[in-house]
């Protein structure tokens, strides 16, 4: 069955946000490690979950220099996390996620 760029897409970003904000993967290289997404594609997805009402941001580690530290989900807006945690195997699979 084809899956349409708008669900990946869609799918992509929870699952992104689920890895953040269930301390699986709080960095880019962490992201790509779990998903096989490259860097860019990485990047890309962190920007756009704000255009889910999900709110992303950077936090430095303390006593660190040049960007060392991760991502954190400060709200989830309108986006269900529990639903995210039911469907996850559902989501993996249609991405293709290991």
């Amino acid at each position: 069955m084809h899956t349409s760029k708008t669900r990946t897409s869609f799918y992509r970003r929870l699952y992104v946000a689920w890895l953040i904000d269930s301390g699986s993967a709080t960095g880019v290289p962490a992201l790509m490690a779990a998903t096989g997404m490259p860097r860019r594609t990485a990047q890309d997805t962190l920007s756009a979950l704000s255009e889910l009402d999900i709110d992303c941001a950077f936090e430095q580690d303390a006593g660190e220099r040049n960007n060392a530290g991760h991502y954190v989900i400060r709200n989830w807006g309108a986006i269900n996390r529990q639903w995210i945690a039911d469907n996850l195997a559902q989501i993996k699979a249609t991405l293709g996620y290991p």
